[in-house]
């Protein structure tokens, strides 16, 4: 999808690979930032792309750069549980992208590596830091897509669904473009009871941050209409490979909204994991 979609996809997979770091227990805070000159940065205080030298004979950093389904995840079992569609994360998006550079702390050092069409320069060592965590900066190829212009709202959007479904993650959106809309989804703007989040008023910037996690987002689901119990029923299952999470509360209304995801994303037609809900709940 060359079009306003698969541009905004580029986004998620970036973040996606961030999130995925919150998940493991290694990352607590995402920044995204639309840049003035229509890039986008993306930061995470997590572990850092592995920047040693791979098998292949490259750094690792270039392998998962260049490499499709190569990604950060080379240990499986910490990654137990991601999310995320497509998982071709970082080299898709630097195939996708006129220019790219990294940031990394890892290994009590700062590296940084630069790509252009996605051709890999020189990985540079930097002062030592005591810091872990990823810069990523891109900026589209407008020979590929359609448009190169970032939707804050549809960003937005994103985020916020990202840090309801991430229990205590802190994600900071900010748009530094000169541009940027003077409208505010409501649905963003207003945040549940419970929830940090940026005023309404301030545009530019947004702080989403849910520390009841999935009971703060049926809190937000339910703020325009009159609960029948003011508490929030929820669990957590954890299996071999996989976990659950549910969060339900009744409202005096006559329909029913029920939002299922999978590795963090919104399955819209449900699914045998709905079905099963469903079934465990009625019977």
């Amino acid at each position: 999808d060359t079009g306003e979609r698969g541009l905004h996809q580029l986004v998620r997979e970036i973040v996606d690979n961030s999130v995925d770091e919150a998940m493991a227990g290694y990352a607590t805070r995402v920044e995204v930032t639309l840049l003035a000159d229509g890039g986008v940065e993306v930061s995470d205080d997590g572990r850092g792309i592995p920047v040693e030298m791979h098998a292949q004979g490259i750094p690792t950093v270039e392998v998962v750069m260049t490499r499709l389904h190569a990604g950060g995840k080379f240990d499986s079992e910490t990654y137990a549980v991601s999310g995320g569609l497509h998982g071709v994360g970082l080299s898709v998006v630097n195939a996708l992208s006129i220019r790219i550079e990294l940031a990394i702390d890892r290994d009590g050092y700062h590296w940084t590596q630069n790509y252009q069409h996605a051709k890999p320069e020189e990985l540079v060592r930097g002062a030592p830091t005591k810091r872990t965590g990823n810069t990523t900066r891109f900026w589209p190829d407008p020979e590929i897509f359609e448009t190169t212009t970032f939707n804050f709202e549809t960003v937005a959007r994103r985020m916020q669904e990202m840090a309801f479904l991430n229990q205590g993650l802190t994600i900071v959106l900010t748009d530094e473009r000169a541009s940027a809309a003077d409208e505010v989804d409501s649905e963003i703007a207003e945040a549940p009871k419970g929830a940090e989040e940026a005023p309404a008023e301030q545009l530019k910037t947004r702080t989403y941050h849910y520390p009841g996690g999935l009971a703060d987002f049926v809190r937000h689901l339910n703020r325009t209409k009159q609960p029948i119990h003011n508490s929030v029923v929820g669990f957590l299952g954890k299996g071999s490979g996989h976990e659950l999470e549910v969060a339900m509360q009744w409202n005096a209304g006559y329909s029913e909204s029920v939002h299922s995801f999978a590795n963090a994303i919104n399955t819209h037609e449900g699914g045998t994991h709905e079905e099963g809900f469903r079934a465990a709940l009625t019977t």
